[in-house]
């Protein structure tokens, strides 16, 4: 989207709202849907239109982690950590998807193909160790089957 797109939808979306109060979360939760997060630009718009400083803005986006401040891939990985998972070799995998894409926890390839995330718990308990990503889980998973789950994507 272009510059001139994202700040007409920005508008459509508080428009929504006005005049309600404890709106911003919804607000910037629908702002970060359209582009995957919410750049400073954005953030700086989205205080001008709702009468909200900057820094409230940029304090809610940073403390709650639903919220991204960069752009994610077109593939989200997600490792679960949670207690069945990490006793079934949940950091194997973790070092296995983080060394094959070269990336850190919470990064983005360079290709922007894949963003990866470590999460708490996944309720697959029974298949652990297990991954998602977007929508599809892998479960009874040793750090050699990451490269060929990979290769599919």
């Amino acid at each position: 989207m272009n510059e001139y797109s994202d700040m007409q939808l920005i508008d459509n979306i508080v428009s929504k709202y006005e005049g309600e109060r404890g709106t911003l979360i919804p607000i910037l939760q629908e702002v970060q849907q359209v582009n995957g997060y919410l750049s400073r630009d954005v953030m700086k718009y989205i205080a001008q239109k709702t009468g909200k400083s900057a820094s409230i803005i940029y304090g809610i986006v940073t403390f709650y982690t639903q919220f991204r401040l960069q752009p994610i891939g077109k593939n989200i990985i997600r490792i679960c950590n949670g207690t069945a998972c990490h006793v079934s070799n949940a950091i194997g995998i973790i070092h296995s998807i983080l060394d094959y894409l070269g990336v850190k926890e919470g990064e983005t390839t360079k290709d922007g193909k894949f963003t990866v995330e470590i999460v708490a718990c996944l309720g697959c308990c029974s298949l652990a160790p297990v991954i998602m990503i977007n929508e599809k889980t892998y479960g009874r998973l040793t750090p050699d089957k990451i490269k060929k789950i990979l290769a599919e994507y």
